[in-house]
């Protein structure tokens, strides 16, 4: 999964179950598993005290208590007043500091702060150190800037006060400029532990000096802090000022591309690395908002973008040790998933997460961030935003949730993905936490006034299962080829590169990232039926069952538009297409499969468009041709028309030999010309095999050099896809379009939520006329012969189709097997072939080859049944012979010698059965004295079809030419 759906990445959730917090807040459910990895910077404010003062805690003895802020510390235990009398403003007294422990509350003195002057003044009053008992340290007044406490150390301000605490404690106030304790008493000159002791007496001359040097530091060190101090005020005084903040109409979020089928509903496919679809407010009910607020920030529609008293909240509950808590508002959540420099945990992001949020608020509705977070957030299941999650919860749009729905995506937010302490709240994984944050959510719109009791749901909503590619967009599924092709067709029409250009986004990001709503051609009930039927591993499909190395490829174009209607050329659209073009790890072009004698088609549509006619006759005697290795051979079979057969029939019976001297007769450039026109546009050699695209490459040029006179009857491969576009063609009475996918291109407008056509994109339609419609029309005539022989008649309808049939390495067994065919609706091309290396050829359960005429037949005519349920049925055209008859090379065998003694041309002998003069010609076959001619007809011309034999009268047997099929 991608890291958007990881609890530990900074763009996720990763809630912290568990937390302290109010219950009218849903608590931040963004910090890192096991707690938040940071120090801490908040400031607590307890019961009683003043904002901005902190409380010290004590340290064990030899630490050091320091007050970072103006605070009173009254003694414990017997006061020390300052000179004068009682503590009043600007006293100071320190508490007792037993066995190294410095007590320092933080509440103030009575009066106001208490003042610290850093060095003697003249004219100040003096609060002198009175002695005091062991354990006790007394500091005179000392006030500087806020307070800020750190375990041990009590500073005030930039002043520390020098003296020593009984029990080795130092009271250090801010820096090192000390307010010296009274001569003789406890830390002061010539007491018990301060100047002049450890030999150097209490007239020590260089006591001055030092003195007077480190007065000097400490001023340098307290005017540091100061400007320290004032520039940090600056820093964020013009981080709020320079700030810009701006919706997601401005910021490029990640959005989904969703391809759907052409209804526009079915969906082939979701891309991106985040599953979102984004939505105005509009689309939005107001019970799925307020289910939202009363989830994760139930002041949401009270404050002003930043909870106070919860961030105070939150930092006691971190200093105090408890559960890592952030105090996240909608607003502030909303700022950290839609800014990128927010995805980071540090104390510097939540300064100005808070500033972002506050800002919002300023300058905007509740209802448009409310609007915005809501496309933002991660509800799990890889799916970011509302519109996403209930298309992945519910199967329907987020316009259509009813309240129910809308707080069980509300509870989710709070945690959408497990975590190694919590399940988190999706339903199907957690059933039931998450019904119990269900309750809290609806409760909470009761309190608040959304939701009435009597509104309130009971009853919990039914939530689609966990797909099992859980990010829910992908290509891992049978149409996810498909989406191949909408990438090239969005590269040919600008929109973005494959091929690196430097002002172009690449193809594979525009489409992850660009938020598309693209409908292809695709059409759901056609391309349901293709997978039922070709799908090997599905149950009930034709290859169930058979040998697992056994693959299908299919591919339906619709003639008159060339929109591609079904498609499979595997189960994933990120694995190997069998129907289409690949790259392999070389970056060569691969997916071509020799078509075998399919591939006649072409081949018959050149021959008639060279005017010969399929009443033609053609030898079809196997031969081995000059610098062939082996024979060219009928694939085994001897034909009985031997010679003599004419180009329909050695079409119908696909005989290879006729195609080869048809091929050499009009040249191979001729076929691959007729593929090139019809829509066949890439062909591979065999040895090395290596793609040639015939758009670009002139026909001349490619054969007979790399393309020889076998091409006639298909050694060389194309993809069933180019295949299928070919047939369409033929179907479409030469009229040819591209085999082209997409038919609209849209991309939403974010400040209506309407979807925009992407302009220059879309369906083009450029029919044209390449083959002439009468030749199209012939070739049509001769196929429509072929399914019925197969055992492939579709029900209740004429259809054109053409097997073909392709060795392994010239080994008797099978590895390409073929069957394509069309009527003026549909044109399906079906290959059936190896995809495993190991085990290349192609056999059933049983060992029995596998040839185009057994399971692609069974293929193609159970799709076709069912891809035409409801369409038209036609007639198609008969023969017409056009062309010259004249133009092959058979050789017409001698006529058969009579069995009757007539001679040929003696007509009226024939007729009447001979004579008794030849002897028993006629015999018991009715010839002779028997007569039986005054049974038979007397006009030749009306006589029905000639049966061989007869019961009497000796009739002419039939030419051989003619055909019998």
């Amino acid at each position: 999964m991608n890291s958007y759906g990881d609890p530990s990445s900074p763009h996720g959730r990763a809630q912290i179950p568990g937390q302290n917090g109010d219950p009218g807040q849903g608590g931040d459910a963004y910090h890192r598993q096991g707690g938040d990895a940071r120090g801490s910077t908040w400031s607590a404010t307890p019961e009683g005290a003043t904002p901005g003062r902190a409380q010290v805690t004590p340290r064990a003895a030899g630490g050091r208590a320091s007050v970072g802020g103006s605070a009173a510390v009254p003694p414990q235990g017997a006061a020390v007043p300052p000179r004068g009398g009682s503590a009043a403003a600007g006293s100071a007294p320190v508490g007792r500091a037993g066995a190294g422990r410095a007590s320092v509350p933080v509440s103030p003195a009575p009066g106001g702060r208490a003042s610290v002057p850093v060095s003697p003044a003249p004219g100040r009053a003096s609060v002198p150190v009175s002695p005091a008992p062991a354990g006790r340290a007394v500091v005179g007044a000392a006030s500087v800037g806020s307070a800020s406490v750190s375990a041990g150390r009590a500073s005030v301000g930039a002043a520390p006060v020098g003296g020593r605490a009984a029990g080795g404690g130092r009271a250090a106030v801010g820096g090192r400029a000390s307010v010296s304790p009274a001569a003789g008493g406890p830390g002061g000159p010539g007491g018990p532990t301060g100047p002049g002791r450890a030999g150097r007496g209490a007239g020590d001359p260089g006591a001055t000096a030092r003195a007077k040097k480190r007065k000097r530091m400490n001023l340098l060190i307290a005017s540091f802090a100061v400007f320290i101090m004032l520039a940090g005020i600056g820093v964020v005084g013009f981080t709020y000022y320079s700030t810009n903040v701006v919706l997601p109409k401005e910021i490029p979020l990640p959005l989904s591309t969703t391809v759907y089928m052409k209804d526009g509903k079915t969906p082939v496919a979701r891309l991106g690395n985040e599953n979102r679809t984004f939505v105005t407010i509009n689309d939005i009910p107001e019970h799925v908002r307020h289910a939202v607020a009363a989830a994760e920030d139930r002041n949401f529609y009270r404050h002003s973008g930043v909870d106070y008293k919860g961030i105070a909240r939150a930092a006691w509950n971190n200093l105090s040790g408890g559960d890592k808590q952030g105090a996240s508002t909608i607003t502030q959540q909303y700022a950290r998933n839609a800014y990128e420099n927010l995805k980071d945990d540090s104390y510097a992001r939540k300064v100005k997460e808070a500033i972002l949020a506050s800002k919002l608020n300023d300058q905007f509705t509740k209802d448009q961030i409310m609007e915005n977070y809501l496309n933002v957030i991660y509800f799990g299941r890889g799916a970011y935003g509302i519109e996403a999650a209930a298309q992945t919860y519910f199967k329907r749009s987020a316009s259509k949730l009813n309240p129910a729905q809308g707080a069980v995506l509300a509870a989710v937010i709070k945690q959408p993905v497990a975590s190694n302490t919590h399940k988190g709240y999706d339903p199907a994984v957690n059933l039931a936490d998450a019904q119990g944050r269900w309750n809290y959510v609806l409760d909470g719109m009761v309190a608040e006034g959304w939701l009435s009791a009597a509104e309130r749901p009971t009853e919990y909503p039914k939530v689609e299962p966990v797909k099992k590619d859980g990010n829910g967009f992908g290509v891992k599924s049978p149409s996810g080829n498909v989406v191949n092709y909408v990438r090239q067709e969005m590269e040919q029409w600008g929109i973005c590169s494959d091929s690196g250009a430097a002002d172009k986004p690449t193809c594979v990001d525009e489409l992850r990232e660009g938020g598309y709503r693209i409908k292809t051609t695709i059409d759901p009930k056609m391309q349901r039926a293709l997978i039922e039927s070709a799908q090997p591993g599905r149950k009930g499909s034709v290859l169930h069952g058979q040998p697992k190395n056994l693959m299908a490829a299919a591919v339906s174009v619709e003639p008159k538009t060339g929109r591609v209607l079904a498609y499979y050329g595997g189960d994933s659209g990120a694995d190997f297409d069998y129907a289409g073009k690949n790259t392999n790890a070389n970056g060569d072009i691969v997916g071509g499969h020799p078509p075998g004698s399919s591939f006649k088609v072409y081949t018959l549509a050149a021959a008639i468009n060279a005017n010969i006619s399929v009443k033609s006759h053609w030898d079809s005697t196997p031969f081995k041709p000059e610098g062939f290795k082996d024979k060219v051979q009928n694939a085994g079979r001897n034909a009985a028309c031997a010679k003599w057969c004419t180009l329909q029939e050695s079409t119908v019976k696909s005989y290879n030999v006729p195609f080869f001297h048809l091929t050499e007769q009009i040249g191979p450039d001729k076929v691959i010309d007729m593929a090139r026109r019809a829509g066949v546009s890439t062909m591979w050699t065999v040895d090395p095999p290596k793609p040639y695209d015939l758009t670009e490459e002139k026909p001349d040029k490619l054969a007979p050099k790399y393309f020889d006179r076998v091409v006639g009857y298909g050694q060389y491969p194309i993809t069933v896809l180019d295949h299928a576009n070919g047939l369409a063609t033929l179907a479409n009475d030469g009229r040819y379009n591209k085999a082209h996918f997409v038919l609209t291109v849209e991309k939403q407008n974010k400040a209506t939520g309407k979807w925009d056509k992407v302009p220059n994109t879309g369906e083009k339609l450029r029919p044209a006329q390449v083959i002439r419609p009468e030749v199209a029309k012939e070739v049509t005539a001769v196929l429509k012969e072929i399914p019925g022989a197969n055992g492939a008649n579709l029900d209740g309808r004429q259809a054109a189709g053409k097997t073909g049939t392709w060795e392994y390495n010239g080994t008797p067994r099978n590895a390409h097997a073929w069957m394509v065919g069309y009527d003026p609706n549909v044109a399906t091309a079906v290959w059936v072939g190896s995809r495993d290396p190991k085990k290349p050829t192609i056999v059933d359960k049983n060992g029995n080859d596998i040839g185009g005429g057994n399971y692609p037949a069974r293929l193609w005519k159970r799709y076709m049944d069912d891809a035409l349920k409801g369409k038209d049925a036609h007639n198609l055209p008969d023969v017409t012979g056009i062309g010259d008859q004249d133009a092959g090379n058979g050789e017409e065998p001698a006529p058969e010698p009579p069995q009757n003694g007539c001679a040929p041309q003696d007509l009226l002998c024939q007729l009447t059965g001979g004579n008794n003069g030849g002897g028993n010609n006629g015999g018991n076959n009715g010839g002779g004295n028997n007569g039986g001619g005054n049974d038979r007809p007397t006009d030749p011309i009306e006589l029905p079809d000639p049966r061989p034999g007869g019961d009497g009268g000796g009739i002419l047997p039939p030419p051989p030419s003619r055909s019998r099929n």
